[in-house]
């Protein structure tokens, strides 16, 4: 690392300074020069040690040995899937339906041409039988898109019948995070059953930065899915979640344990709730075996690691909760809370 240190203007530089002030020159221009060979300097071994670091540490995409996916590439990509599921919602202006065939022509187009290039690049994280194989299967995608949108209905009709808050449908579309985050999952899911390589979870991470709300591609989800709040919810990779079922703030469908690390990769680690089940905020639902039956409510802040029957209501009791009169409690030593 270098050290750099700025000195004052030399003797011959403070005559120069007091001949510019005789002769009414702009000072400032003169003190920007000096600034600037000063940054030019700092800058070059700055930007050397940067380069160093590429050499030593590694960690760049390039494309002297070949180039893996951009991330502005795939949220790119994800903006325009959704302006394709929800046209006129994600647009600065409304669209006119005479409209809507070209553009949406133009539209699925545009994302076919980008999504091959970013899982053309994906493929290099991939062996030779599995870049074969995927040549077939990336087609069949986008034809799946109108299915998206029927099951998307589902889970806006779904918010709407359980959040009294919710004005209308549009209001949903426009304002809650969680149907961008399902919007893409449900995406991203299609494309990881299909092998595709990191752009699934880089989609899903992408949707994951805006809302809050990281479901993993490769979680299986059923129909009137909905999240309402949002912030804090996990989803793991192998979740099975059935359909009706809504969750609250910050719940988690966690695996058991990470101590396995790669010699897990490929086994079931996440719950799976079943139909109409009602998670609320705060709870955590741990371990491939554990199984949220059907038509069950799971209340707030509760730890589950095994199973629940069918029309289950799980809740902690209070017990150590005190509510006193601090009026009645005047000369005795008062708790301090800090946040």
């Amino acid at each position: 690392m270098h050290e750099y240190t700025i000195h004052a203007p030399t003797q011959g530089l403070k005559d120069d300074f007091e001949d510019m002030k005789g002769r009414g020159l702009d000072i400032a221009v003169w003190r920007i020069n000096i600034s600037c060979s000063w940054m030019d300097k700092a800058l070059s071994h700055v930007v050397e040690d940067i380069l160093a670091s590429y050499d030593r540490v590694g960690g760049m995409n390039n494309t002297d040995a070949y180039s893996l996916p951009s991330k502005r590439a795939v949220g790119g990509i994800c903006e325009d899937m959704l302006q394709i599921l929800f046209p006129g919602f994600h647009d600065e202006e409304a669209i006119h339906k005479r409209s809507l065939p070209v553009l949406t022509r133009h539209r699925v187009s545009s994302v076919m041409e980008r999504l091959e290039e970013q899982v053309r690049q994906s493929m290099h994280l991939c062996d030779d039988a599995r870049r074969r194989a995927q040549s077939l299967s990336l087609p069949k995608f986008f034809e799946t898109l109108p299915e998206v949108r029927e099951i998307l209905h589902t889970d806006i009709e779904a918010a709407y019948e359980g959040d009294p808050a919710a004005m209308n449908r549009e209001e949903i579309i426009l304002s809650y995070p969680f149907i961008e985050a399902i919007a893409i999952q449900r995406i991203a899911n299609r494309l990881h059953r299909s092998g595709v390589p990191i752009i699934p979870r880089m989609m899903t991470e992408w949707a994951h930065g805006r809302t809050g709300i990281d479901i993993h591609p490769g979680a299986s989800i059923g129909s009137h899915f909905f999240i309402d709040h949002g912030t804090g919810v996990v989803v793991g990779e192998t979740s099975v979640i059935g359909e009706h079922v809504k969750m609250y703030q910050g719940v988690a469908l966690i695996g058991r344990s990470l101590s396995g690390g790669q010699s897990l990769r490929g086994v079931r680690r996440h719950p799976t709730i079943e139909d109409h089940v009602t998670i609320y905020a705060g709870t955590t639902i741990m371990g491939a075996e554990t199984v949220i039956g059907a038509h069950s409510t799971i209340g707030a802040n509760v730890f589950l690691t095994h199973s629940v029957p069918p029309y289950s209501l799980v809740f902690y009791e209070e017990k150590q909760l005190r509510i006193l009169d601090k009026r009645k409690r005047q000369g005795e030593q008062e708790l301090e809370w800090s946040i």
